[in-house]
């Protein structure tokens, strides 16, 4: 299995935090020679046609040798053209070829078929295929490299059954003349065997020719379509990658939205609830200053307490999201263990006596009851009570009575808060996050939230936390 890392660099920099682009060469793990070749494409332009004039040079003089001791046995009378056409058209073969394959990469079909065509006259008019065979099939690599299987191995396959039917009909010199005729002590016979104008007609050699070119132009197929090949398989890769890398950024700003909404729904908490407490207690106070001045003076030491009390519920609220912020990254000094946000309030005697201290005549059943040792279920008990109480506080001032009721059965614990409605006008319409707060709460932890007015008047908070593991006793007294 191919490992999507980037060959050499993380695909993630922790320092930027930013995602390094996965490219097709980083996968395919070219060394510098490919590199280069990939960064200078006519580089391999020319260094093919290179190649197929240096074959030609090789070859040509294998050739006039052939020819030559095609003329010793008497195949070729000795004044034959021959000795002139077949290295001239063997090395004019090759330019043309080595020039038709500097387009290649543009044009592979165009210049399939020019090769194609070119070879065809080859044969027709001085009966050598030369190194045109060979162009062929760099041309068919090309071909095979840049289009579907199907049509690589199809235009190979005509490529084929073209040049070896007129291979087959016009080839004078080819692979099995070469091998037999071009040694040297040939063309010093005195007494030729035979007395002929050309060569005869042999299946067995025209077979060898068609043999090698079979041979040169699968191989020029079958490259081409393995290079193509590994190429889809690179952009297959860098594709998955690239999804992968869209599916993280998706997931990541889904992570920061939920974490948006948990500090919103956390600041909301600290906020709405205890400046509405402060707001009450700032008036209670100013109420009693003259005609009751103890009154008023305990008023002013809860109000103090209970914005110290939301003073470090806020700094806790924002250093998780940067714990360096404290100067310490995160960690303490003596043994770098890292440093646990400070506790939050789980108090609710505090909290209802905290509301109570405002003003509110409540009524506690349960106050006393032993909740599951889950913090987080006993954090979301005193934020809905405490939500609920500050509802009443702003929506129902003057109200004649708050009953709030905590219950603890097998599977749940329930939270019921009632008031009796206000006396007075409240002091807005709210943004109603409260009452989501509360539900996304409960829906954490499986539960669920009923809020609405009372049939008899006030408005009724009813909410349902499940738990699982057995941890007290029931309680209920009444405070």
């Amino acid at each position: 299995m191919t490992n999507l890392r980037p060959h050499g660099r993380t695909a993630w920099s922790r320092d930027t935090g930013t995602t390094h682009v996965l490219t097709e060469t980083q996968v395919q793990r070219r060394g510098v020679l490919a590199r280069a070749v990939v960064a200078h494409p006519w580089t391999a332009d020319v260094a093919v046609a290179a190649t197929v004039l240096l074959a030609a040079l090789a070859t040509v003089l294998v050739a006039l040798a052939t020819v030559e001791g095609s003329v010793g046995l008497g195949l070729y009378p000795p004044d034959t053209p021959a000795l002139r056409l077949v290295p001239g058209s063997w090395l004019v073969g090759a330019g043309a070829g080595a020039v038709a394959l500097l387009a290649r990469r543009a044009w592979p079909l165009a210049v399939t078929a020019t090769l194609t065509l070119l070879a065809v006259v080859s044969l027709g008019t001085t009966g050598v295929l030369g190194v045109l065979g060979l162009c062929l099939a760099c041309a068919l690599h090309t071909v095979a490299a840049t289009r579907p299987a199907r049509t690589a191995w199809f235009v190979g396959g005509a490529v084929l059954v073209v040049v070896s039917a007129a291979l087959w009909r016009w080839e004078d010199i080819g692979l099995a003349e070469m091998l037999l005729w071009s040694d040297a002590w040939l063309a010093e016979l005195d007494d030729p065997v035979h007395d002929l104008t050309e060569p005869p007609f042999s299946p067995g050699r025209r077979s060898a020719s068609v043999t090698l070119l079979l041979a040169l132009l699968a191989l020029g197929v079958a490259t081409g379509s393995g290079v193509r090949a590994r190429r889809l398989h690179a952009r297959d890769l860098v594709e998955r990658y690239a999804a992968l890398a869209r599916d993280r950024d998706a997931s990541a700003a889904l992570a920061r939205a939920a974490e948006r909404t948990r500090i919103a729904r956390e600041m909301h908490d600290v906020v709405a609830h205890s400046v509405s407490v402060m707001v009450a207690l700032s008036d209670g106070a100013r109420a009693a200053l003259d005609r009751a001045p103890d009154r008023s003076r305990d008023a002013l030491v809860e109000l103090s307490r209970t914005g110290r009390a939301a003073l470090g519920d806020m700094q806790r609220v924002l250093g998780a999201l940067d714990p360096a912020d404290d100067g310490t990254d995160g960690t303490d000094a003596p043994g770098g263990t890292p440093r646990a946000p400070g506790p939050t309030e789980t108090d609710l005697g505090t909290v209802v006596e905290r509301f109570r201290a405002a003003g509110l005549p409540l009524t506690v059943t349960g106050l006393d009851t032993l909740l599951p040792e889950d913090t987080t279920l006993r954090l979301a008990v005193v934020r809905v009570v405490a939500e609920g109480l500050t509802n009443v506080l702003r929506h129902a001032p003057g109200t004649r009575s708050v009953h709030v009721t905590v219950r603890r059965t097998d599977s749940a614990v329930e939270v019921e808060v009632l008031d009796a409605g206000g006396t007075r006008p409240g002091t807005g319409g709210g943004t109603h996050r409260g009452i989501l707060g509360m539900r996304e709460r409960a829906a954490l932890l499986g539960g669920h939230v009923d809020a609405g007015p009372r049939p008899e008047g006030g408005w009724r908070v009813h909410v349902v936390l499940p738990w699982r593991h057995d941890e007290g006793a029931d309680g209920g007294d009444d405070a």
